[in-house]
């Protein structure tokens, strides 16, 4: 071997490495996620084995032997495991359902089957055309002297990250996720439709210009990029095996259900009437003493009556109020951080902050709408 043979193998090796013990992990935690979880340790083995495979052929093994027919393609399985773990970590109670999932392994069944027949073919070659049939001859050129099993596998995975991209915006409006705990999800999804693209455009580019010629110049170096994806999705999905997308369903009774409604029925009220929300010094405690209850129960009613947090819920008052007073003419008297002021607001940052975050504008904007 020489030096870059080793160095290859060192790096290749690492991502291998890093994706079983990581999918081991993985496989064994038991969260919330625990479904989710399962498919990423399965994404990050088969990654491994597709790594593996390639890092015994630097020793010779592979190449028309016994393991030949052992180590057989999984490419067209990333794809569908990719879409659905996604699906697993958006969806609360998630379950496969195999009658209705099984269509996205199918690929991988025809790949498996189609591989098995295409090695056989090695039993009754004799070095003529003749020896083979029709469809095992020029299968077996399809299969083994062109990029149709890595087209076919990027093609699929661009498919379903496309997927798994629809069904992170649609998961926004069908549950409560955490956005901030989905970034690194999306962030693997471009990722692997990137380096799939990239992928697609080298090999056809190849194929279509150069008659395939190149593919052994680029295809270690393309290994190194999925060793290097396999590295990063197990120190990604282990950091967050624990993280929840979406915030876990509260199941109340009927009691507790028309003591929260009753409760939110007051707070509005007393919010509109009295203007709570004037007093710079309002907090939850004082809050909650106003209204004769326990604070927890205040912001249970607010996550899940109004599913909003307690100082979110009260500058919100305090933001249409500045808006009720530039409306009457206030502006023309008093400097928008008087208003401000007089709405509720303590501080010049704690109203900067509150408009930012509620309106997604600056304060300046109020002016305007």
């Amino acid at each position: 071997m020489t030096s870059i043979d080793v160095l290859l193998v060192v790096l290749l090796s690492l991502g291998a490495i890093q994706g079983l013990i990581y999918g081991i992990i993985l496989w064994r935690t038991h969260s919330q996620n625990r479904l989710a979880n399962k498919f990423l340790a399965t994404i990050l083995c088969f990654f491994a084995y597709r790594l593996v495979v390639e890092i015994l052929k630097f020793f010779d093994i592979g190449f028309y032997d016994f393991w030949y027919h052992i180590l057989l393609e999984y490419n067209w399985i990333y794809g569908a495991l990719i879409f659905l773990f996604v699906k697993a970590y958006v969806t609360p109670n998630f379950k496969l359902e195999l009658k209705k999932d099984w269509i996205h392994f199918l690929p991988v069944i025809i790949e498996f089957i189609w591989s098995n027949f295409i090695k056989t073919q090695n039993f009754y070659w004799d070095g003529t055309k003749e020896s083979l049939s029709w469809l095992g001859y020029y299968g077996y050129i399809a299969w083994m002297h062109y990029p149709t099993m890595y087209v076919v596998s990027t093609l699929l995975i661009i498919f379903y990250c496309i997927k798994a991209e629809h069904l992170l915006k649609n998961a926004y409006q069908k549950h409560e996720i955490i956005r901030e705990n989905t970034k690194w999800i999306a962030r693997l999804v471009k990722v692997l439709k990137l380096f799939a693209i990239f992928i697609v455009i080298i090999v056809m580019t190849d194929l279509i210009f150069f008659d395939y010629a190149f593919n052994r110049w680029y295809n270690y170096p393309l290994f190194i990029g999925l060793a290097a994806i396999t590295y990063w999705l197990g120190i990604e999905g282990f950091n967050r095996r624990y993280t929840l997308a979406y915030k876990p369903s509260v199941q109340l009774s009927d009691k507790e259900k028309q003591q929260l409604k009753s409760l939110a029925k007051n707070i509005s009220a007393s919010m509109q009437d009295e203007k709570l929300f004037k007093n710079p010094d309002l907090n939850l405690t004082n809050f909650s003493e106003h209204f004769d209850v326990k604070p927890y129960l205040i912001t249970k009613c607010l996550n899940i009556i109004f599913k909003k947090k307690f100082n979110d819920f009260v500058n919100e008052y305090r933001i249409e109020e500045v808006k009720r007073l530039l409306e009457e003419g206030n502006d023309q008297q008093y400097t928008l951080l008087a208003l401000a002021y007089e709405s509720g607001f303590n501080s010049k940052a704690s109203f900067n902050r509150a408009v930012k975050k509620i309106t997604g504008q600056s304060p300046s904007a109020l002016k305007t709408n």
